[in-house]
C-alpha cells in the first residue's frame, strides 16, 4: 500500500518538500546577512530529525513523531532549554516553507509539549583565592590558552565572546585599554547587549597584551578560530580540563562570568553597570535608552575589584 495512504496524506500534501529541502528553502530566504552560527543551527536540527524519523516531506510527520523526536533530545542529554530551541528552529523551518509554498498541511511540531523542569546546570562562582591562583598560574605558563583565561578571568566575557575576537576588537592606544565585544562573521553574539565595550584591567590588560604582542593573524586567538568558526566548545573541553585541579569541584571556565557580578557586588557596584559589563540583558525597559555608562566609570569599577 502507498506511503500516503498508510499514513493518512494526500496527494497534495505528499508534494510537499522534503525536510531537507524545507531547510535549504528556508536558508536561502532568511539567511542573507546571517552568521555561520544561524546556519550551523538549522542544518544541526534538520540533522537530528533525519536521523530520528528520517528525510520525509514536511506533511509526513505526526504529532507522535515529534513527541518520539522529543523524547530522544532528552534521551540525549540536551536541557529543556537546548530542546526547545531545536524545536523553534524546526517550527521556524516548516511554517515558513508552508507559508511561503503555500502547502495544504499542518505543522507537527508546533504543539509538542515540553516537561516544565529545572535541568539547567547551576555553575557556582570561583572563590577570589582561587581566582588569583589560577591568573598567577596564566602568567607563569604565558601562552595562548592561559591568555584567553586570564582575559575572561577579568573581564567576565562569555568564553565564545572571547575565543570569538578580532586583534582589531582589542584598543590598548587609549586613555582606557578596552575590548569591544561584536558580532564577527565566524560569531554571532547571544543577545543585542552582549555588543558592548568592556575595559581592560588586572590579568585581562595583561592578556591583551600579550595578545597583540604576539599577533600574526587577524584572530586575537587563531588556535580556536580560523576565520571560519570560532570554536568555543574546543577551547572549553582544553581549559575546563587544565582549570579542574586548581578550582571548586563544580567549578568550569563559565564560573568566571558568575565570578564577576560577586565580585562586583561586593564592591557594592549599581546593577546597571554590572549588566552591562557582562552584557546581561536588563529587565528595565527604560535602560535600553541611550548609549549606557562611559568607559571610563565603568572602568573606575573593575579597578575596584581589582584593588579589593
Amino acid at each position: 500500500m502507498p506511503f500516503d495512504i498508510v499514513c493518512g496524506i494526500d496527494s497534495e500534501q505528499w508534494n510537499a518538500p522534503l525536510l531537507s529541502e524545507a531547510v535549504e528553502f528556508y536558508l536561502e530566504l532568511k539567511g542573507h546577512g546571517r552568521s555561520k552560527t544561524f546556519f550551523r543551527g538549522a542544518h544541526r536540527a534538520k540533522e537530528y530529525v533525519i536521523k530520528v524519523l528520517g528525510d520525509r516531506p514536511i506533511s509526513a510527520y505526526s504529532s507522535s513523531d515529534a513527541g518520539k523526536f522529543r523524547d530522544w533530545l532528552l534521551d540525549k542529554g540536551l536541557t529543556v532549554v537546548s530542546s526547545k530551541r531545536v524545536f523553534a528552529t524546526i517550527k521556524s523551518i516548516i511554517n515558513l516553507t508552508i507559508s511561503e509554498q503555500g502547502l495544504n498541511c499542518t505543522n507537527n511540531f508546533s504543539r509538542t509539549f515540553m516537561p516544565d523542569r529545572d535541568d539547567v546546570k547551576q555553575r557556582k562562582p570561583i572563590p577570589i583565592d582561587q581566582i588569583k591562583k589560577v591568573q598567577q598560574r596564566c602568567y607563569d605558563l604565558d601562552d595562548e590558552p592561559r591568555w584567553l583565561l586570564a582575559l575572561i578571568s577579568d573581564t567576565g566575557l562569555r568564553l565564545s565572546e572571547a575565543v570569538g575576537l578580532a586583534v582589531s576588537d582589542i584598543n590598548l592606544d587609549t586613555p582606557t585599554p578596552h575590548i569591544i565585544v561584536q558580532p564577527q562573521p565566524w560569531r554571532s553574539l547571544k543577545t543585542k547587549s552582549s555588543h558592548r565595550k568592556v575595559p581592560l584591567v588586572g590579568a585581562s590588560l595583561w592578556a591583551a597584551k600579550k595578545v597583540i604582542h604576539n599577533s600574526n593573524t587577524p584572530f586575537a586567538f587563531p588556535r580556536y578560530n580560523d576565520g571560519e568558526l570560532a570554536n568555543a566548545n574546543s577551547a572549553s573541553a582544553a581549559l575546563n580540563k587544565w582549570l579542574k585541579p586548581l578550582v571548586s569541584e563544580g567549578c568550569v571556565v563559565h564560573s568566571f562570568r558568575h565570578s564577576m557580578r560577586d565580585r562586583l557586588r561586593a564592591v557594592e557596584c549599581p546593577k546597571e553597570i554590572i549588566d552591562q559589563i557582562g552584557g546581561w540583558s536588563s529587565s528595565d525597559v527604560g535602560e535600553s535608552y541611550g548609549e549606557g555608562f562611559s568607559l571610563d566609570n565603568i572602568n573606575k569599577w573593575l579597578i575596584k575589584i581589582i584593588k579589593s
